[in-house]
C-alpha cells in the first residue's frame, strides 16, 4: 500500500460491502455497488492496475431465520438469492470481475487458515459470557434471534447492532430487555463459553492505521470516538448451525457431528461453534481476489502482490457498518501479516421521497421495478452517484430524477453530442480537417486534471462533474462561435469550431465512461472509434476521433411529465396497500443488508441538490432578535454513546460557552481547537446526551462546513 496518488505501479483491489443473501436488491443497496464499480473503472482511466471484486453473504442469522421461515435449508435459500444477484448486478453495468460468495470452498479455507493465524500469534482466547436463551425453544439465541433496547441510546436493537439508534456492533449479552423472534416470548441470559479476538491489543496500531486512511471523513474520524473510549474484545463464534465452523488444529475435522452441536445450556467447545458473519463476510474480499486471479493467471494480475504485500486496497461500504471494517478488519489484517486498506469510502443512505426507505411498507425503488419500468440503468448510475457527494444521504423521488435526466444528460450532455456530430456529419462527413484550438485543448486538459484529483479525492460526483461541466462548456462554445453561419462567409473558422466540438464530445464521453458505460460506448461507436472506451485512458480525450463516421442518434430521450405521474401514483399505491396490510413499524431506512456521504472536494454548484428557498420572510426586526458572535473553539470531544455528537468549548469574548454540535464524524476533532466560528448566543439551551448545550454554532450543508469570518473580527463580536 503507499498514499501515492493514482495511478500507482502496484495492482489496486476495489471493494463494496457484501449483500445478504436474503432478499431483493433496491436502489439502497445500488449506490454502494454502482459507486464502487464507477470508481473501480475511473481508476482504470487513469492506467491504475485494478480488479473490481464482491461476493454474496451467505451467512448470519438472517439468511438463518428467513430460511428457517420458509422451512428451506439456509444454503439453498441463499444460493437462490446469490443466482439473483449475479443476474441483476450486469443489468446496471455493474461488471465484477469476480463475484463469489462466503459458503465457498476458497473462502471457507482462507478464513479458517486466518483464524488459525490469529490463534497460533495469542490473538484469540476463551472466555465465559451471557448469551441469550429461549427456554421455550430450548435454543440459544445469536445475533437476529433475539431483539432488546441498545444499552448505549436506548433505541431498538437487533442482536449483533443497535440498526435503529447510535449503530455501534454489539456483542452478545449486551442488549438490553431480550425477546426471542422464535416465541416472541422474554430470553434469558445463560453463561456460555465462546472465542473471542484481542481487538484491544490493537489500539496503537488501529490509530496509525486511521492517520494514513484515505477515503470519506465519517470513515476515518467515525472510529476514533470506540478507540478514545476503549476497544473492547470482540466474540468471533456463535452458538449456530449455519455458518463456517471454527477451525480446530491443522488437519483435524472441524465439523461436528450433527448430535453433538448445542448441549441445552452446557458449555460449547470448537466443534460446536461456527464463526460470527463478520469473520468470514470481508474475507470474502481476499478470496474473491484469489479467484480471480486464479482464474486470469497470476501474471496478469497477483492477488498475493495486492492482500500480502503492497497493493493498493479500496473498501466502499455503508456508513452503517464502518466499525466492522475500520477496526475488526484491519486488526484481523494486521494480526496475520495481511495488507491493510488504503482508503475505505462509505456512503450515505437513500430516503424516498423525502422518507427512509422502509420495505416493510414497500416504500422502496426496487432494482427489478426499475428495470421494468425501461429505463437505461445509466441514468440511475448517474443520479445515485451524482447527486450529493459519496458520504451524503442521497433522496431520490421520480420528480427529482426526471428532473436531473432531463436538465443534465438531456439538456447538456446529449444535447451537445448530438447537435455537434449531426452538424460535423453533415457538413464534414465527420471530424473536419483541422487541428484543435488552444483553448479547447486547455479546457479539454483541465477537465481531465479535475477528473484525475476526484479520483484521487474518492470523488464521485466529482468524476461526473468533470464530463458533464465540459459538456457545458462545448454547448456554450459551439452557441458562442455559431458556426451555422461561418460555413458560406469562413469556411475555415467553421471547420475550426466544429473539429474543436468533435474532439469535446469525444473527452466528454471518455470522461463520463465510469459513469455511464453503456452511453459513452454508444458514442464512441458514433464516433467510428474500434473497440470499448473502457479501454480508454483519460489522455485519450486528446486524441483525434476519426475522420469518417456515420449519421449520430440521439443518446437520450427525455422523461415526459405523464410518465413521472404514473409512477409517483404507482408508489404511492404500494405504500399505501403496505400501510394497511404490512407491519406498521416505521421507517427502516437500509442499505446493503450486510454492507452497505457530500465528499470532501469538488462538489459541482447544481441548484438540483440545494434546500429549497423558504417561502415565507421574515422582517429586519425579527433578524435583529438573533444574538450571533464571532466565536472561536478552545476545545472539542466527542461524546460518549453519542455517534454524531461533539462537546465544543466556544470562547465568545464574553465567557465560554459549551455547546453540543452535529460534527464529530464530519471534523477530526482534534483540529479544531483555535478554529473561529460563528455562533447563534441567544438559542434556548438544551440537553443531549446529557449534556447542557448553551448555544448553536452554523454550519453548512450535510458535511457540517463551520462558518467562519474572511478578515479579522474579534471574538465576541456581533454578526450583523
Amino acid at each position: 500500500m503507499s498514499n501515492d496518488e493514482f495511478p500507482t505501479d502496484q495492482p489496486a483491489v476495489v471493494t463494496c460491502g457484501l449483500p445478504y443473501a436474503n432478499g431483493d436488491l433496491h436502489i439502497g443497496h445500488l449506490r454502494g455497488y454502482i459507486g464502487a464499480d464507477a470508481f473501480s473503472r475511473a481508476l482504470e482511466t487513469l492506467g491504475q492496475e485494478t480488479a473490481y471484486v464482491c461476493g454474496s453473504d451467505m451467512h448470519g442469522t438472517p439468511v438463518a431465520v428467513n430460511a428457517e421461515q420458509q422451512g428451506v435449508d439456509p444454503e439453498d435459500f441463499a444460493l437462490e438469492w446469490h443466482e439473483q444477484y449475479e443476474e441483476t448486478f450486469p443489468q446496471f453495468n455493474v461488471e465484477f470481475d469476480n463475484y463469489g460468495h462466503t459458503h465457498d470452498e476458497t473462502n471457507t479455507e482462507l478464513t479458517q487458515d486466518i483464524v488459525r493465524k490469529l490463534d497460533d500469534e495469542g490473538y484469540i482466547y476463551e472466555k465465559e459470557i451471557q448469551v441469550a436463551y429461549d427456554p421455550d425453544a430450548d435454543q440459544y439465541l445469536p445475533d437476529r434471534y433475539v431483539e432488546g433496547t441498545c444499552p448505549y441510546c436506548g433505541e431498538k436493537a437487533r442482536g449483533d447492532e443497535c440498526d435503529e439508534g447510535c449503530q455501534r456492533h454489539l456483542e452478545p449479552g449486551e442488549v438490553e430487555d431480550p425477546t426471542s423472534t422464535i416465541t416472541g416470548n422474554p430470553a434469558e441470559y445463560r453463561e456460555r463459553t465462546h472465542k473471542f479476538f484481542e481487538v484491544s491489543e490493537f489500539t496503537d496500531f488501529l490509530t496509525e492505521f486511521l492517520d494514513g486512511l484515505e477515503g470519506t471523513s465519517n470513515a476515518r474520524n467515525q472510529p476514533r470516538q470506540w478507540i478514545e473510549d476503549g476497544l473492547q474484545d470482540w466474540c468471533i463464534t456463535r452458538d449456530m448451525d449455519w455458518g463456517i465452523d471454527y477451525p480446530t488444529a491443522e488437519g483435524e475435522d472441524s465439523v461436528a457431528p450433527e448430535e453433538q452441536r448445542d448441549g441445552g445450556g452446557e458449555a460449547a467447545d470448537e466443534s460446536e461453534l461456527v464463526l460470527y458473519v463478520w469473520v468470514d463476510a470481508p474475507i470474502e474480499y481476499v478470496a474473491s481476489t484469489k479467484q480471480y486471479s486464479e482464474r486470469v493467471g497470476v501474471d496478469e494480475y497477483d492477488w498475493e502482490r495486492v492482500w500480502k504485500e503492497d497493493g493498493e486496497i479500496v473498501h466502499i461500504i455503508g456508513r452503517d457498518i464502518i466499525q466492522h471494517h475500520t477496526i475488526f478488519w484491519p486488526a484481523m489484517l494486521e494480526g496475520v501479516g495481511y495488507n491493510k486498506p488504503r482508503g475505505i469510502a462509505a456512503t450515505g443512505f437513500i430516503t424516498i421521497n423525502g422518507k427512509g426507505l422502509s420495505t416493510s411498507r414497500n416504500r422502496a425503488i426496487w432494482a427489478k421495478e426499475y428495470l421494468d419500468e425501461g429505463f437505461h440503468p445509466d441514468l440511475l448510475r448517474y443520479y445515485l452517484t451524482t447527486t450529493g457527494g459519496l458520504q451524503q444521504d442521497v433522496d431520490f423521488s421520480w420528480d427529482a430524477f426526471q428532473e436531473k435526466v432531463n436538465g443534465e444528460l438531456v439538456g447538456t450532455v446529449g444535447n451537445f453530442w448530438y447537435r455537434s456530430l449531426l452538424f460535423a456529419y453533415r457538413n464534414y462527413e465527420g471530424t473536419p480537417d483541422a487541428d484543435v484550438s488552444e483553448e479547447v485543448r486547455e479546457r479539454i486538459e483541465g477537465a481531465i486534471g479535475d477528473a484525475r484529483e476526484s479520483v484521487n479525492d474518492y470523488d464521485l460526483r466529482g468524476i461526473g462533474g468533470a464530463a458533464t461541466e465540459l459538456a457545458q462548456f462545448g454547448n456554450e462554445y459551439i452557441q458562442r462561435n455559431e458556426p451555422w453561419k461561418l460555413t458560406d462567409e469562413e469556411p475555415e473558422r467553421a471547420a475550426q469550431v466544429i473539429r474543436d466540438c468533435v474532439q469535446i464530445a469525444k473527452a466528454v464521453g471518455v470522461l463520463l465512461e465510469p459513469i455511464a458505460p453503456d452511453k459513452a460506448q454508444a458514442l464512441w461507436e458514433q464516433l467510428g472509434e474500434d473497440g470499448a472506451v473502457a479501454d480508454a485512458h483519460l489522455e485519450d480525450a486528446l486524441e483525434a476521433p476519426p475522420r469518417n463516421f456515420d449519421e449520430p442518434g440521439e443518446l437520450f430521450a427525455k422523461i415526459e411529465d405523464d410518465r413521472v405521474e404514473e409512477l409517483n401514483e404507482k408508489l404511492e399505491e404500494r405504500v399505501a396497500a403496505a400501510g394497511d396490510d404490512g407491519d406498521d413499524d416505521g421507517d427502516d431506512e437500509e442499505t446493503e443488508s450486510d454492507d452497505t456521504d457530500g465528499d470532501e472536494a469538488g462538489d459541482m454548484a447544481d441548484t438540483d441538490d440545494l434546500e429549497a428557498l423558504a417561502d415565507e420572510r421574515i422582517g429586519f426586526e425579527d433578524f435583529q432578535d438573533l444574538d450571533i458572535r464571532v466565536g472561536r473553539i478552545e476545545s472539542a470531544e466527542g461524546i460518549e454513546g453519542a455517534d454524531d455528537l461533539a462537546r465544543l468549548e466556544v470562547d465568545i469574548g464574553f465567557e465560554t460557552r459549551q455547546v453540543v454540535a452535529g460534527i464529530k464524524q464530519l471534523h477530526d476533532l482534534a483540529e479544531l481547537p483555535g478554529e473561529k466560528c460563528i455562533l447563534l448566543a441567544n438559542m434556548e439551551k438544551a440537553e443531549l446526551f446529557g449534556v447542557e448545550s448553551n448555544g448553536m454554532i452554523l454550519a453548512a450543508g450535510e458535511e457540517a462546513d463551520l462558518l467562519t469570518t474572511h478578515g479579522d473580527a474579534e471574538v465576541g463580536e456581533k454578526v450583523r
